[in-house]
């Protein structure tokens, strides 16, 4: 069969589903690319949502993937505000779930990304509870952050990883106070373990953030519609105007589970389980970005990787994969982050439990450093705070899986790039 008497469908219209399209097209395919979004906008990027477009910094047009006038101009088939309820892999069809109708594919990728996860607590269901994952949620806060500035008011954030502590950072730049509720002794703690957490619980507190950590929320309290308090297990009640969820996400695998694809164990953050080409256990069938769960080489285990980066680069794999490409998708996990002056980011993967030593080069006072984390002497991970240029030679490091000096590693007199073998 000829690439043109082929149809690709993708289910999931965010950067990975988006950025797939254009390499299905990139790469000469010259069949048909429908491209599914359950949004009614065009498919955007994530991180301005808690950074530039949040701040007002970045105009909305900003965020978009590509000009919507690109999807014609590359005869890709754009279904905006369409969800897909049914994959049936026997007749190789996936079932619009608005109007039931079907349609062929020859291969297929899922890229339906995650949704955030739920307080279940009594008061979910005032108007000032908030998630942020969509455009339309960023739009939302950010004209309740300008109102709160404006007015002396006061958000509680549930959770301390990145979404929390980038919205509380916009808060606080907006005016608001802020107070953010963790169970964690540390934020970030399940990724940069205790060390690290520290320093941005003091970042934060330095701009006037309040923490209680080791506590959770157990209600909201409201009057009328409206949020007036954030009550802890510790019984104390903390006021609140607005209340933001930021407890995580879970990957989006209805579609998947209810097509008996194989899944992976929640000890790997679930998802779908795809080898190392991005294939599911459906040899037709595909996923990427933050629904993918799949077996990284370097680090000998299971990962969902929910940031940027690997949407941005799982989306291309997938497709090469479908077009019959020979590859190993084993990107090195990456991400950013902006929080005040603070600019950094982030390489490999250690979370807590899988390393044995934290090594920091430069000024951890001045937050100037690079901190690695390492297991034996060898680097699993490296984060740069305000320092930048040494994503390359860090992400080479955790590729050569060599034993480092440690003194060597710690002293900023010694290129990093002499320490690769």
């Amino acid at each position: 069969m000829v690439d043109a008497d082929q149809t690709f469908v993708i289910v999931g219209g965010g950067l990975a589903g988006a950025k797939a399209a254009e390499t299905l097209r990139a790469e000469g395919f010259t069949g048909r690319v429908i491209l599914i979004c359950d949004e009614r906008d065009h498919p955007y990027e994530r991180p301005p949502l808690s950074k530039g477009y949040l701040l007002g910094k970045e105009e909305r047009d900003s965020v978009f993937v590509h000009e919507p006038a690109w999807y014609a101009q590359n005869d890709v088939e754009l279904h905006l505000g369409q969800t897909v309820d049914a994959i049936d892999r026997t007749a190789k069809t996936v079932r619009f779930g608005d109007d039931g109708t079907l349609v062929h594919y020859d291969k297929l990728l899922i890229a339906t990304g995650a949704e955030p996860r739920r307080l279940d607590i009594p008061g979910t269901d005032l108007a000032g509870v908030h998630h942020l994952r969509r455009l339309a949620h960023a739009e939302r806060l950010k004209g309740v952050l300008a109102a709160l500035g404006r007015d002396n008011g006061h958000i509680v954030i549930a959770g301390a990883g990145w979404i929390g502590l980038e919205v509380a950072a916009a808060a606080r730049e907006y005016g608001a106070e802020v107070t953010v509720i963790e169970p964690e002794p540390t934020p970030l703690h399940a990724v940069l373990g205790p060390e690290l957490g520290q320093l941005f619980a003091e970042l934060h507190r330095e701009h006037g953030v309040r923490f209680h950590f080791g506590r959770r929320l157990t209600e909201i309290v409201g009057q009328d519609g409206m949020v007036l308090a954030a009550r802890t297990d510790d019984g104390e009640e903390h006021p609140a105007h607005d209340v933001l969820a930021a407890i995580g996400a879970a990957p989006r695998t209805g579609l998947a589970e209810a097509a008996g694809l194989t899944l992976a164990e929640r000890a790997h953050g679930g998802g779908i389980a795809v080898d190392e080409r991005l294939r599911t256990s459906d040899p037709d069938i595909y996923a990427a970005g933050d629904v993918a769960a799949f077996h990284h080489t370097l680090f000998g285990t299971r990962l969902r990787v929910e940031h940027w980066a690997n949407a941005l680069n799982g989306g291309p794999a997938a497709a090469r994969a479908m077009l019959g490409r020979e590859l190993t998708y084993d990107r090195v996990p990456y991400f950013f982050s902006d929080q005040y002056d603070i600019g950094l980011e982030y390489s490999g993967w250690a979370p807590p439990g899988t390393y044995d030593q934290v090594v920091a080069r430069g000024d951890v006072g001045k937050r100037e450093f690079i901190a690695f984390w390492l297991k034996e002497g060898r680097v699993l991970a490296g984060m740069n705070v305000n320092v930048w240029d040494v994503t390359e030679p860090i992400q080479q490091l955790i590729r050569s899986r060599a034993q480092v000096d440690t003194e060597a590693l710690a002293d900023p007199h010694v290129p990093l790039d002499s320490l690769i073998p």
